[in-house]
């Protein structure tokens, strides 16, 4: 198998309740949706009715690449969708995960698999060079994940790639994430959609190769692209890591200055890498005085039994303040609430936690559970802490990065790869700046430069005003979800910032070019942000659809409005970028009520969407090409 345009040329749909394996031609989606997350969300709009729920054989796993998918320096990403528990009630979701898993799914000839229905028993799926096999998993059943992957490794041959869930997963825990090669891992709560499938694994290998159609362009944009990102050291995020902390590049990609991996004392080797190298360091360093083990076995006792680490975080805070205000025991929580941050406490907690044993069924079922299992103003507790329902740190506060708060209003998950564009690694870039350490010069005029070029305007960098923020947020949105279409690792896109350029400012079309010489299209930049657009305006429908539609539904946690900012992430200062570049401080502040609802109104004229209540319109559907949803969402008066 050979595909060359980016698309190995079919997807897979396996039908766990039947035990059948079909394919579907990618082509039927690849003109409206490019590729990823178009696709994934194209296909659960067509497939997963609003009655689906997640624990539902009709619900679907939808595993799906991207036409950069496999091809150097590029990287190797999948994307999951699917209806989770992420949210409360059930709803639509996705997940991204890199390592090398997705490449090899391409190989065997494959840019997506669809897996519906319930197997009797526990299943996993052998893919290889375009043949299928659902074969007996009841010996893997109970087993971790990175276990199960070293065996089908053995058991099929070395080549094989896995992902696989764990004992989370099994026993439907909320927050199950899945595990594949490489410490790869995939949140949002499809583990436990696996495990409700009694799904184990899904094992690929191929030997096929998938090609962009215009070799000599992607050699070229390779050179420009090295260029523009040159060899610099990796950003100081202020997060101690041990030594000998390894660089571990995805299949096929340039370069990586964010995956780690990290091998212990007695040999045990893992990803030491964003959460996973600080979700339970702080509670380690209070215990032991000084970095730990304990913070790193933490993320392999994660891994094995499958459980995503951001949840676990906000158990961990919610129990220990709650045991510090006398409202929690440890007889309570069956768990050594004393030793929190030793390697004690984690291990219990996540055995507990993944095998839903005793107060451990509670934990399974997520922070807002514990939090009213608990009572006694746990659940105010709760409420006070800047993470979302399911758990996850909202980083970038719209308190401090007034622009995020359209993002997290409308994204049905936390959109990680959003409040990076606008917050993340421009203010990690910028901090160390602002608070004068040597050889810092990614200064207020880099800055504002850089939002002229991606945003169109220097307001867009100004964190002291409201002013122009929805303009940034639509951008970004349609530019980020284009590049999840194609599948642009967010670790090296957008390049904002370029040693080698006279303001250091990147370049925002280096996506689009490598989108079209892969493909062999033609569609610049601004068609790159059209499909971007389209998928934007797909997903809001599907939330819609599933009950969260309109201004009503675009809103943020109370304590945003009500409670002042007191801290940033790795930026304890709130330090920002103010008018003209002047650096100013976030902390104290709060996102005004009435001046976020006036960014709303003008977002959603920008968005050719109705104003008055925040709903799609019919015209601007038909016109990005959508007349199905529009139609669809007409019966139920969702549209104006």
């Amino acid at each position: 198998m050979t595909g060359e345009n980016g698309y190995a040329g079919n997807i897979m749909r396996v039908d766990l309740s039947s035990g059948t394996i079909t394919t579907i031609p990618t082509a039927d989606y690849t003109e409206k949706f490019g590729g990823a997350r178009g696709i994934g969300t194209k296909i659960y709009w067509d497939e997963v009715s609003p009655e689906i729920g997640a624990f539902d054989p009709e619900n679907r796993m939808i595993f799906i690449t991207g036409p950069t998918t496999g091809i150097p320096p590029l990287g190797s990403r999948t994307q999951i969708y699917g209806k989770t528990q992420h949210d409360i009630p059930d709803g639509f979701c996705y997940s991204n995960f890199g390592g090398i898993w997705g490449a090899f799914l391409k190989f065997a000839g494959y840019d997506g698999l669809i897996v519906q229905g319930k197997a009797e028993k526990p299943v996993y799926l052998f893919i290889q060079d375009e043949t299928a096999e659902i074969r007996d998993a009841s010996d893997l059943w109970g087993q971790g994940a990175v276990e199960v992957n070293q065996f089908l490794k053995k058991e099929l041959g070395s080549k094989v790639n896995v992902v696989a869930i764990g004992p989370a997963g099994e026993n439907m825990v909320r927050f199950a994430n899945i595990m594949a090669d490489e410490d790869a891992s995939g949140s949002g709560g499809f583990g436990a959609v696996m495990g409700f499938k009694n799904l184990k694994a899904i094992a690929v290998t191929g030997s096929g190769k998938v090609r962009p159609v215009n070799k000599e362009k992607i050699k070229e944009l390779t050179k420009y692209l090295q260029f523009q990102i040159g060899t610099e050291d990796r950003i100081d995020t202020g997060i101690e890591l041990p030594p000998d902390v390894k660089d571990g590049p995805c299949y096929g990609c340039m370069s990586c200055r964010m995956r780690r991996t990290w091998e212990a004392k007695d040999g045990t080797k893992g990803k030491l890498m964003c959460l996973s190298s600080y979700f339970y360091q702080a509670f380690s360093d209070n215990y032991y005085g000084e970095w730990n083990e304990a913070a790193f076995f933490a993320t392999r006792f994660c891994d094995q039994y499958g459980l995503d680490a951001g949840p676990m975080m906000l158990e961990i805070v919610l129990m220990q303040l709650c045991h510090g205000s006398g409202i929690l025991t440890e007889e309570d929580a069956e768990l050594p609430l004393s030793k929190i941050g030793s390697m004690e406490f984690i291990d219990a907690m996540v055995k507990k936690a993944a095998l839903r044993e005793g107060f451990g069924d509670v934990l399974a079922q997520g922070p807002g559970k514990l939090a009213q299992t608990i009572g006694n103003g746990a659940e105010e507790l709760l409420a006070s802490l800047p993470f979302n329902e399911y758990g996850t740190l909202l980083y970038y506060c719209p308190r401090y990065c007034i622009t995020t708060g359209l993002m997290y209003a409308m994204e049905p998950r936390h959109p990680q790869q959003l409040v990076s564009e606008v917050g993340g690694r421009l203010i990690a870039c910028w901090v160390p700046w602002a608070e004068g350490k040597p050889g810092a010069y990614w200064s207020s005029d880099w800055i504002r430069a850089m939002a002229k070029r991606f945003w169109g305007n220097e307001l867009g960098s100004d964190y002291s005003t409201y002013e122009f923020k929805p303009q940034v947020a639509k951008i970004a949105q349609d530019r980020i979800t284009a590049n999840d279409c194609g599948i642009f690792c967010l670790y090296m896109f957008p390049v904002y910032h370029s040693p080698n350029t006279d303001d250091y400012v990147g370049d925002p079309a280096i996506e689009s070019q490598f989108f079209d010489a892969i493909t062999g299209r033609d569609i610049g930049e601004e068609g790159f942000y059209r499909i971007g657009e389209r998928v934007f305006n797909l997903q809001r429908a599907i939330m819609a659809r599933e009950g969260r539609s309109g201004r009503k539904s675009d809103v943020l946690p109370e304590y945003m409005h009500t409670q002042p900012l007191t801290y940033e992430i790795i930026n304890d200062d709130c330090l920002a970028p103010g008018k003209d570049g002047a650096i100013i401080s976030r902390k104290g502040e709060v996102l005004e009520r009435d001046k976020f609802e006036s960014m709303k109104d003008e977002y959603y004229a920008l968005r050719g969407w109705d104003v008055a209540t925040g709903l799609q319109t019919k015209a601007k559907l038909e016109e990005l090409g959508l007349d199905d949803v529009a139609a669809d969402l007409e019966g139920r008066g969702l549209v104006v």
